[in-house]
């Protein structure tokens, strides 16, 4: 009698499988919070044991910290492309980049959802090597894009699109008004992302002391 053939799954690669594992837990930790979501329910997500989750990474708050430093990192991103693609026109610049701060995915904001949630723990020192690893990443690549963020500040000042300023608290307002919406905002909710970017890059330009109507042309056409 011919004995059965049994299908093998496939297995994932690790670097798959550790990208899966980062997706599923920003969505359980951006909609429920990351106290509240269970470190379980992720791994049950991905279709592992519990104790699985450990050969990607060695607990929850180090699978936080590296969402946080990958967030930090895609702000970083988009600048650098951004001014990069406008080197020559500095409001053109600003205007993209307040703009682009918007322009998200449900995805992209829970993963920003958690970043703001959670960004007190950047500053707390841990004892467990790959924790403080990515701890120490998260933490250099935040203070990295605020040092960005108030060199092009500082070269709109020196240009004179904008007051003189403190260019590095300035930065810090600026990211802080934009940075505020994903305390509350929720995809799916009574307000579209649209309209709330044409909400806050208004006062955004108004903090910095430009013309209101400066990204309106931009705002439209998103």
């Amino acid at each position: 009698m011919a004995q059965a053939k049994t299908t093998r799954r496939p297995r994932a690669k690790p670097g798959v499988k550790r990208e899966r594992i980062l997706e599923v837990a920003i969505d359980l930790f951006g909609r429920y919070g990351y106290e509240d979501a269970k470190w379980a329910d992720v791994a049950s997500a991905v279709e592992i044991g519990p104790t699985a989750l450990y050969h990607y990474f060695e607990s929850k708050q180090h699978c936080l910290y590296e969402i946080m430093g990958q967030t930090v990192a895609d702000f970083q991103a988009r600048f650098d492309r951004i001014t990069a693609a406008h080197a020559d026109d500095w409001n053109e610049a600003l205007v993209e980049l307040l703009v682009d701060a918007f322009n998200l995915t449900e995805q992209e904001v829970l993963r920003n959802r958690v970043l703001m949630a959670e960004q007190g723990l950047i500053g707390i020192h841990r004892t467990a090597p790959r924790e403080e690893a990515a701890r120490e990443i998260a933490r250099t690549r935040t203070r990295d894009l605020e040092f960005a963020w108030g060199t092009f500040l500082a070269r709109g000042m020196q240009q004179g699109h904008l007051p003189e300023n403190d260019p590095q608290l300035l930065a810090r307002a600026l990211l802080g008004l934009s940075n505020s919406v994903w305390h509350w905002y929720r995809p799916g909710g009574t307000l579209e992302l649209e309209d709330v970017a044409r909400f806050f890059v208004g006062r955004q330009l108004a903090l910095l002391g430009c013309p209101p109507d400066l990204a309106d042309a931009k705002l439209a056409a998103a």
